[in-house]
């Protein structure tokens, strides 16, 4: 027992001087520092809009528990720059210390404000150093920031947010969001500086917006753009000669513009556009990230007898990636042409309770993979709950409708109102002879509704799941669309000549990637 007793103080004595010298022998930082990287690129970011949370990480290469006698940013407390060292905020921190053959992660932020300078960006740098003197080693900071027009809903003197009415809900009572009306000094977008909409903005009645070609409009969360059924939407985009910048289109995107969120879905809200809005015109638009990308309810004017008066007429444009649905017509009236509707979690593209649709030279193609989806490519129908209307047409010819499902087509009826619809010279991905819709089949070889389609042939997209639906040389849908109806629309989405021997979908196939 004797010994025993001994032995435990022993083991105490030695540990408890182990901890003394742990917590006050640590050898001074000499220059040897090594880090994850040499300058910390913090990316794109807005004036006045904080950036995402970068990291740096520092190692002690050596067998000595060190100390840093400082870590400090160069221009001090006034860097731009924001710091956490070991949990705690600053932008100078003295004594910190790493064990042997150990690590620590400093973080860093920033928000800047070059509003009041005369550039529309600039590139703002500074040094994170460590050590002092002889031992300083350091590591660059770097964040480009832009400049751009903000609209955003007011505040009242309690601090409630301006809201605006956008349509009602099934029980007929009205649906408010934080939101503002434009006013007719901002009803021209243009492309001298980005313009980044906070709430939902609203075109007043008997107004359009005009956006020139070139512009960029970011959203924050939950915000986007609201067209009011007087009002009307004119975006005047025309074809670039930089494939990957697109410096002539319009794009439609979040605010955040770090590389790790390009790919996000649902990070805005949606383009809407009120039931009686008419003449709306879309030309060489990008819309990505969104909740919804478009949706237009079109009851008020589906019940008139003009015909040529469209709802929206979009041509040469995109919308991909999409949390729910890319477009969302309800009711309305449509005509659409070189338009690309990629991958999206639910509908690629809705014809909801009817409705007047044409698509021409169309790309309509889901590849989803952010997690499972349930729908369709392309669903079309007329009716939704206790609401029905005709579906005066949705005629598809030379599109392409395909995706990773076995059926990427829904047609349902509730075999009361009018329904037709037809794809002509279309590339389909319908694993059946038929498609069944309450009690109705509607048969791929009767030609009222299926003529000269091709089924279940590879499209051979040159990137699927990257968006890049292309064709190559191989592509079933080479040399396969109606004459006629691509003498209509000549050139491709690019620009490419289709006069000759016209494809399928929104792209002619070129030898060139």
């Amino acid at each position: 027992m004797r010994l025993f007793l001994y032995s435990i103080l022993t083991f105490i004595l030695i540990t408890s001087g182990m901890a003394c010298r742990k917590n006050f022998e640590y050898a001074p930082s000499a220059g040897n520092l090594e880090f994850s990287k040499d300058t910390v690129f913090l990316d794109t970011i807005f004036s006045n809009i904080g950036s995402s949370t970068y990291s740096l990480k520092v190692y002690n290469p050596t067998r000595d528990d060190i100390e840093i006698p400082s870590i400090r940013l160069q221009n001090g407390i006034q860097s731009g720059y924001r710091l956490n060292v070991d949990g705690v905020s600053g932008k100078a921190f003295k004594n910190i210390p790493i064990l042997a053959q150990d690590s620590m992660f400093i973080f860093i932020e920033t928000t800047l404000d070059i509003s009041a300078r005369s550039v529309n960006e600039i590139l703002y740098t500074d040094k994170l150093l460590f050590d002092v003197d002889v031992d300083e080693q350091s590591v660059e900071l770097v964040t480009l920031v832009k400049d751009a027009i903000f609209l955003y809903p007011s505040k009242d003197s309690a601090g409630t947010i301006e809201t605006i009415n956008i349509g009602n809900n099934s029980d007929g009572n009205n649906i408010s969001v934080n939101g503002f009306t434009l006013k007719d000094n901002q009803l021209h977008f243009t492309n001298e500086k980005p313009y980044v909409i906070y709430g939902y903005a609203a075109v007043p009645d008997e107004k359009t917006l005009i956006i020139d070609g070139g512009t960029r409009v970011h959203f924050h969360k939950d915000s986007g753009i609201y067209i009011n059924g007087g009002a009307k939407l004119e975006i005047n985009g025309s074809l670039s000669t930089d494939k990957k910048i697109l410096e002539n289109e319009v794009i439609f995107e979040g605010d955040r513009l770090e590389p790790q969120f390009q790919t996000i879905p649902g990070q805005w809200g949606a383009l809407l556009i009120n039931n009686s809005s008419t003449n709306n015109t879309i030309n060489y638009l990008t819309i990505k990230n969104a909740t919804v990308g478009i949706k237009i309810f079109g009851e008020d004017i589906l019940n008139q007898t003009l015909i040529d008066t469209k709802n929206l007429k979009i041509k040469n444009s995109q919308i991909y990636n999409s949390a729910n649905i890319n477009l969302w017509a309800q009711s309305a009236r449509i005509d659409g042409e070189n338009l690309i509707l990629g991958s999206a979690g639910s509908q690629s593209l809705y014809c909801n309770i009817g409705g007047d649709y044409f698509f021409t030279h169309c790309t309509i193609a889901n590849y989803w993979s952010n997690d499972f989806r349930l729908k369709p490519a392309l669903q079309i129908d007329n009716f939704l709950n206790d609401k029905s209307y005709d579906l005066i047409n949705a005629k598809f010819t030379n599109c392409i409708i395909y995706g990773t499902q076995s059926k990427e087509i829904s047609a349902l009826t509730n075999g009361t109102n009018t329904f037709n619809f037809s794809f002509t010279n279309c590339l389909i991905r319908y694993a059946e002879n038929s498609i069944s819709s309450e009690g109705i089949v509607f048969d791929l070889d009767d030609e009222n509704h299926f003529k000269n389609n091709t089924f279940n042939q590879p499209p051979e997209f040159f990137d699927s799941f990257g968006g890049d639906f292309r064709i190559n040389e191989l592509s079933s849908a080479k040399g396969n669309a109606n004459f006629e109806s691509a003498q209509e629309v000549p050139l491709d989405i690019l620009g490419v000549n289709r006069i000759n021997n016209p494809d399928i979908g929104a792209f002619q196939s070129t030898l060139q990637e």
